[in-house]
């Protein structure tokens, strides 16, 4: 009787057992679950996890060119964008029975607690998601850990009752560091393989899914041996569940880790210049336009996509052709200012105390002062500091340097180099095409587009020549006395007669337009001028966009102000435009990160000349480039710039065929050189010079805007017409129904051609 009675107990006592270790386990879960061990997501955290997304950059051909974030760089895509054997991949390495479990493996959770995690691990993708995005990093406490397990079970099976499978898979690899700033399956695949993830093929699938075990650990940078066995082992349980064949796993395994590794960062990559600019852009409209609820949109958190008007083809051909000159006019300039040659290299024609007030001028916007002096340093240590040799990386045409100099050194070194500005833009929507700031953003952070304004020189004439033919209709052909000229004292207000002289101090006595402009004849333009009157010119270029100050003097005709790219692009693309004005745009809308249009700017627009007058105004700068100082576009040369770049393979000769509207320009001892060319629906502007305007060439051979600033445009356009994917029009320009002006010189009678449109007072022809 004792006997059943004990055995009783006994078998009471293993129910009591069980039943309380179930019960506790269940308590343990539904504790968790009513956030006794700390609080859970609720259902709306579930349905929109805190994920941190970065801002897409988006060209106008569909290219992400660069994006915004702080420490995420994450962009989402959806499963459909994964390729098929990265999902197998997935399942067959972390988690076999993926398709067939609520969120917890109870199969593998055993097998972990029997062999103590030896024979792998219970943790389910579901359960790897929940800790990614819910619990964090798993404590070094074993309690705390434990408590940590139970919350991703908890979460686990919530996620399940959430989300689809598949959507549970793109939500991992979406969340998944795998370092570098590679946040997320898009990134990491366009860091490590410069591609989209649907472009992977298996073995860098595999790679990146054996990352997921430790990204830190398995560092294809720093252990690719490690990295490769990782690899392995996926190809082992891909075959182990019949995904590929033993043969299959054989191949692969034997195949090396191919990286294309580009790395990602606000300051490298393609339109870096572009991507700072808009970045100040999209921020101010940040600041005007809130959400619906009153909050404010996160440039670096909210995943939203900006649309760009940038075409990548271009941008790319346009960065090319930017270096691929700039390296070898740099090389020259070296040459032309050793220290024997130019002890005052690289400036020339000022003396020691301007050049070292340059210099402190220099040191007092740099960076290294500024932040000494916000830390309250005194001026005399922070001057001390910069004669002080310090290591350092500076930038060279063959890629940087590592050396030791003091930070006044560098700051001379960096005066040598010359710097370049570029801008494109469509003229029929304002659509910026094409921007390049400066030579590298890394080391020249400046942007020669938009913050930069130089003297612009004859790139400002064929506004004169378009203000006489709207208002007095002159024709390209009608032609005018180059000879000696002087706008009379007190005309337009200056106290003395201003009489410009022709380069070289040559006159020839007579001129058609089309050949003055073509051959930027500084006389010929005063003339002009004093007809038209200097205000209605600056009127003019202010209707065209232009916002910088144009003193009302008879001097702008040879071009003094000092004016951006971008505000001379957008004037002359009027020229192309029909005579409308539409400012240049460089989004087409801002999207939310569901898809939705935030921001859809309107295009400003102004009629400021008539058709006829920007025809004929086109049909001018037309000649520059026929038989001007633009020809270099037109023919193979044998001078001195083909001499010394004859090792630029998309340079100079270019031999094009087609019509091009053009302008150089060169400003006062070669500080600057500009060219604008236009074809139908493509205006580029380039200038070059150096960051000081006594930093230059000592002669115009090498000086000059045909030299310095037109075969960027030659070899950037060169790129484009071999682009078969690209529509950049190769035809004429459109003209109006009714040319009332005549423009076909060589059609014209010799009587006609020969005579004077101004007698030599101006009045009779003007009927004035």
């Amino acid at each position: 009787m004792n006997k059943k009675n004990n055995y009783k107990k006994y078998v009471f006592a293993i129910w009591a057992s069980l039943f309380l270790t179930i019960a506790s386990i269940v308590g343990v879960f539904v504790s968790a679950s009513l956030g006794v061990f700390g609080l859970m997501p609720d259902f709306r955290q579930l349905e929109n996890p805190d994920t941190k997304l970065a801002t897409q950059i988006i060209s106008s051909d569909n290219i992400v060119i660069g994006k915004y974030y702080f420490n995420d760089n994450r962009t989402p895509i959806d499963f459909e964008e994964i390729p098929k054997q990265m999902v197998e991949a997935l399942i067959a390495t972390e988690d076999e029975r993926f398709y067939n479990h609520s969120g917890i493996d109870f199969k593998g959770t055993a097998r972990a607690l029997i062999y103590l995690g030896k024979k792998g691990g219970a943790s389910t993708i579901t359960q790897q998601l929940a800790r990614q995005l819910f619990t964090g990093v798993r404590s070094r406490n074993t309690l705390q850990a434990i408590i940590q397990k139970v919350k991703e079970w908890v979460i686990a099976v919530r996620l399940e009752r959430r989300y689809t499978k598949n959507e549970i898979i793109a939500m991992y690899l979406n969340i998944y560091d795998f370092n570098y700033n590679a946040d997320g399956l898009k990134s990491a695949s366009s860091i490590y393989f410069s591609k989209n993830p649907e472009e992977l093929d298996l073995n860098e699938s595999a790679m990146l899914i054996g990352m997921l075990k430790n990204s830190s650990l398995y560092n294809p940078i720093r252990r690719p041996e490690l990295v490769k066995k990782r690899r392995n082992i996926v190809f082992q349980q891909m075959e182990r569940n019949n995904l590929i064949s033993n043969f299959e796993r054989d191949s692969l395994s034997s195949l090396p880790i191919k990286l294309d590794f580009n790395p990602q960062s606000h300051r490298e990559g393609i339109a870096t210049y572009f991507r700072s600019h808009l970045q100040k852009y999209v921020s101010n409209w940040i600041k005007k336009n809130p959400k619906e609820d009153g909050s404010s949109y996160n440039l670096y958190l909210d995943g939203l996509r900006v649309y760009t008007t940038i075409d990548s083809r271009l941008q790319n051909y346009a960065e090319q052709a930017v270096t691929s000159h700039m390296k070898n006019l740099q090389r020259e300039f070296f040459n032309q200012n050793q220290i024997e040659q130019n002890p005052t290299a690289p400036f020339l024609d000022i003396t020691d105390a301007e050049i070292e007030k340059i210099i402190d001028l220099a040191m007092r916007r740099s960076e290294r002062w500024r932040k000494m002096k916000k830390r309250g340093i005194d001026e005399d240590s922070i001057y001390t500091s910069f004669n002080k040799p310090a290591q350092m990386e500076v930038f060279s045409w063959s890629g940087d340097i590592d050396t030791l100099m003091t930070p006044k050194d560098s700051i001379y070194y960096y005066k040598h180099f010359l710097r370049s500005g570029m801008m494109s833009v469509e003229p029929q929507t304002g659509h910026v095409k094409a921007w390049v700031g400066g030579i590298n953003y890394r080391h020249f952070q400046f942007d020669h587009v938009k913050q930069g304004k130089r003297q612009i020189g004859s790139t400002f004439k064929p506004f004169v020549y378009a203000t006489a033919i709207d208002q007095l209709k002159v024709s390209p052909c009608d032609s005018l006395p180059d000879g000696y000229y002087c706008v009379e004292p007190g005309k337009f207000g200056g106290q003395d007669p201003w009489c410009p002289k022709n380069s070289g101090d040559r006159y020839i006595g007579k001129r058609t337009l089309k050949n003055a402009l073509a051959n930027s004849v500084n006389t010929i333009s005063a003339r002009l001028i004093d007809r038209v009157g200097p205000r209605p010119v600056a009127n003019l270029a202010k209707d065209l966009g232009v916002s910088s100050q144009i003193p009302n003097v008879p001097a702008i005709a040879l071009g003094s102000p000092d004016l951006s790219v971008y505000e001379m692009v957008g004037a002359y693309s009027s020229f192309a435009n029909k005579g409308i004005y539409i400012k240049p745009e460089i989004i087409t809308r801002i999207e939310d990160k569901n898809g939705t249009t935030i921001f859809q700017p309107t295009p400003i627009t102004k009629d400021v000349i008539s058709e006829e007058s920007a025809y004929v105004t086109l049909k001018l700068l037309e000649g520059v480039t026929e038989a001007g100082s633009g020809i270099r576009l037109r023919h193979r040369g044998a001078d001195e710039y083909n001499r010394i770049f004859k090792d630029v393979v998309t340079g100079y000769p270019y031999e094009f065929t087609n019509p091009i509207a053009g302008k150089t320009g060169t400003t006062q001892n070669q500080s600057d050189g500009w060219f604008i060319g236009m074809v139908p629906n493509l205006v580029t502007g380039v200038w070059v010079g150096g960051e000081d305007r006594s930093v230059h060439f000592e002669s115009i051979a090498f000086g000059q805007g045909a030299t310095m600033a037109l075969p960027i445009w030659g070899s950037y356009m060169k790129q484009i017409y071999a682009d078969s994917t690209i529509s950049v029009s190769s035809g004429p320009f459109e003209a109006p129904i009714d040319v009332s002006i005549p423009i076909d010189c060589d059609s014209l009678s010799i009587e006609l051609k020969k005579k004077s449109f101004f007698e030599k007072d101006g009045l009779n022809e003007l009927g004035l």
